[in-house]
């Protein structure tokens, strides 16, 4: 199946309508850049026309739209997260087996779902993945499962990672999976390039950890920050582009936000 997207651009006055009238309309994220436009996405062309007109036809206005073929994506992929106790259940996507442990979370947490949201969007066959405050490795373990050829977590919490090997082992990932102990400020660099790079940690780290995050990813690599609350996203929006990673996705989970920012 071949995407579409749509890329508007409304009055300034109107753009706060038309994005949750689009939100409504399609059941989808939209993306809002920071030159005004808004972007949504469409299974086919024809959707993707039909979509055009009834913008038209709703806003009462002109309003610039133009539409675009995205590059052929398998769509029907769906990660699933079960307990070792319960039967993995019939999914055509990949499966973590993964069993609650004190302090290092399963995938219940809303920040841990956020960011497996936008891990399953972008990453690709074949990248290489960082995960920083890796915990019970359920990121790294769900890169791997998801295609990536490698993924390295990294954890200050020296108890963390027995666990988060015996999940990797458990999920027969153990050759495509490492964990480390150490500061992943300091680590991180050290590992890059990455194509893909995973902080689902408080807001005051990931923004603390920005500079070593931009220097582990490789040009046009990519990041995915959680740990969020909703409310902290219009403060660490800015600190993203200065850093001089633009903000390209984002996933909220009850109260909890997740972003994807790719390096220049």
């Amino acid at each position: 199946m071949t995407w579409w997207a749509i890329d508007i651009r409304p009055d300034p006055a109107r753009r706060a309508w038309l994005g949750a009238w689009l939100v409504a309309r399609t059941g989808q994220a939209v993306e809002e850049r920071e030159d005004g436009t808004l972007v949504t996405f469409a299974e086919d062309e024809r959707a993707a026309d039909a979509l055009v007109a009834a913008l038209a036809a709703e806003s009462g206005a002109s309003v610039e739209a133009s539409r675009r073929a995205l590059d052929s994506v398998d769509w029907s992929t769906r990660l699933t997260v079960v307990p070792s106790w319960l039967d993995q259940p019939a999914s055509e996507g990949p499966t973590v087996v993964l069993d609650p442990e004190s302090a290092f979370g399963s995938g219940e947490h809303g920040s841990t779902r956020a960011a497996l949201t936008l891990l399953e969007r972008h990453v690709r066959a074949g990248d290489r993945v960082l995960d920083l405050g890796s915990g019970s490795g359920i990121l790294a373990i769900a890169a791997v499962k998801l295609g990536a050829a490698r993924a390295t977590g990294i954890e200050n919490d020296p108890e963390a990672a027995p666990v988060a090997w015996r999940n990797a082992r458990r999920n027969a990932v153990g050759a495509a999976v490492a964990f480390l102990d150490g500061d992943a400020g300091d680590l991180a660099p050290l590992l890059g390039p990455a194509d893909l790079l995973l902080s689902n940690i408080l807001r005051s780290v990931n923004t603390a950890l920005l500079p070593a995050i931009v220097s582990a990813l490789r040009p046009g690599g990519l990041a995915i920050f959680s740990g969020m609350e909703r409310a902290e996203a219009r403060v660490f929006r800015p600190v993203l582009a200065a850093s001089g990673l633009a903000a390209c996705d984002e996933a909220e989970d009850g109260d909890w936000w997740a972003v994807a920012a790719a390096r220049a």
